[in-house]
């Protein structure tokens, strides 16, 4: 009876991301476990079941436990899940540099296409269709007064393709310190390319959504972006920051939004308000040298004296806050 039992089990397929990767699993049945899983994960990532971490994997409101199955966890068919974990492997691997990251490669110099770009009708009116049809879910109200600082979350506040057992070696140094500063002066919006789960699993990771010293405003996905042409490089996605002034245009303008993201082109629509932010890659190595947010907290506190940052050449941050702090 109980071969039969099993027999007429379920089978699960399940997608699980990890390092920048996603991997397929459909080799296991509702009467297999959560340790079984696991095991099916060494296989596929060559982390050890122990050193696995599986965010969203539940039951009845705490992670589950190695010996629950599977079948009582209720999930729905290409449930995606994200396992933190690192590998057994030798120093030498360890301290080696991780795969790039393409887009990073990839980026280009956004002056040439900007002009091109900015106010073509088509992308104007894709705009327009997200601020009409976009739905935003409000964390936090807006306040009366405060500039608005957008931020991207790979590699600029966390370092997603490195192996960790958990987000919080991923994190860039001085993240919620960064954060609590910011959020004197500023509302403080999230903006991933990636879905709104993992931008919510990331931020309950990182302690970000959590932190009593700090409130997110709201959080932007994928699905906020738009796709643009552009004369030599075709087709790409961008983070139009017009959707965020079209929604909230009594709170937010040009005039008082900045905007940090270690891909330039994503704020290819409104580049005068657009931060290049260095990347934080390879955490292990650079989690002790980074000091990149620390710097930028000093330069938000001195431009948000500014009524208008629209003036301003973000690129030249670091000039204009040692000239500023000669000053001083």
């Amino acid at each position: 009876m109980a071969a039969e039992a099993h027999s007429k089990s379920m089978s699960l397929s399940l997608i699980i991301k990890w390092g920048g990767q996603e991997f397929p699993l459909s080799a296991l049945s509702e009467e297999d476990t959560v340790l079984d899983l696991k095991h099916s994960l060494k296989s596929l990532t060559g982390v050890l079941p122990e050193r696995q971490k599986l965010l969203g994997l539940k039951y009845k409101g705490k992670p589950a436990e190695n010996d629950v199955k599977l079948g009582v966890l209720k999930l729905k068919p290409n449930t995606k899940i994200m396992m933190m974990g690192t590998r057994e492997e030798s120093l030498e691997e360890m301290m080696a540099p991780p795969p790039e990251n393409d887009d990073v490669i990839n980026d280009f110099d956004i002056e040439e296409e900007v002009v091109e770009v900015e106010n073509r009708e088509e992308n104007l009116a894709k705009i327009s269709r997200r601020v009409k049809e976009y739905k935003v879910e409000i964390l936090n109200p807006p306040r009366e007064e405060k500039k608005l600082l957008v931020l991207d979350v790979d590699y600029t506040l966390f370092d997603h393709r490195s192996c960790a057992e958990t987000g919080l070696e991923l994190m860039r140094p001085y993240l919620h310190e960064f954060l609590t500063s910011a959020y004197e002066d500023y509302d403080i919006v999230i903006w991933s390319a990636t879905s709104m789960k993992w931008i919510e699993a990331k931020m309950k990771e990182l302690g970000v959504s959590t932190n009593a010293n700090y409130k997110i405003t709201f959080m932007l996905d994928s699905a906020a972006m738009i796709t643009v042409h552009t004369p030599r490089r075709g087709l790409i996605d961008v983070k139009p920051l017009g959707v965020v002034w079209g929604k909230y245009p009594e709170f937010y303008s040009k005039k008082n939004t900045i905007m940090f993201d270690d891909i330039g082109r994503n704020f290819l629509m409104n580049p005068q308000n657009g931060l290049k932010i260095r990347p934080f890659m390879k955490a292990h190595l650079n989690r002790d040298k980074d000091k990149e947010l620390l710097k930028l907290s000093q330069y938000l506190k001195e431009i948000a004296k500014l009524e208008d940052l629209s003036d301003l050449n973000h690129k030249h941050w670091e000039r204009y806050l040692s000239k500023k702090q000669g000053q001083q």
